[in-house]
């Protein structure tokens, strides 16, 4: 699967944004996606998933009630609504599919997930 994120930018602490990740084929229902973000010297860590069937959800801590991930099952693409952001958050934001036979709990690890799409770079200022 082929995925092409977009809707970085830079914004004022406080302030959101929102990302989208199209997908170049219809996502399997039991696929999940997920984003990572990987801020300049550190590694890349786990934001958000989302189950393609159900639309359940999974965050890390770190975003828990400032971002939503959600899915447009029509157009194959996946959204994350960022918002109350803040110079932390300024990273490469990737979106990725995991690639599931059948359901299976939700995983922040990104070994578990086999296409990435080009990343797109958020920046947040104080």
């Amino acid at each position: 699967v082929q995925l092409q994120a977009s809707g970085g930018g830079l914004v004022q602490a406080g302030g959101s944004l929102r990302l989208s990740c199209a997908a170049s084929e219809p996502i399997f229902s039991n696929y999940h996606m997920g984003w990572f973000r990987q801020a300049p010297g550190q590694e890349r860590e786990f934001v958000a998933a989302i189950k393609w069937r159900d639309g359940n959800t999974n965050y890390a801590e770190s975003v828990k009630g400032r971002f939503t991930v959600s899915r447009d099952n029509y157009k194959n693409t996946v959204h994350l609504q960022m918002s109350g952001l803040k110079p932390e958050d300024t990273a490469v934001y990737y979106c990725a599919v995991r690639k599931l036979l059948r359901a299976h709990p939700f995983s922040s690890s990104e070994s578990q997930f086999a296409d990435w799409g080009q990343g797109t770079q958020v920046t947040v200022s104080s």
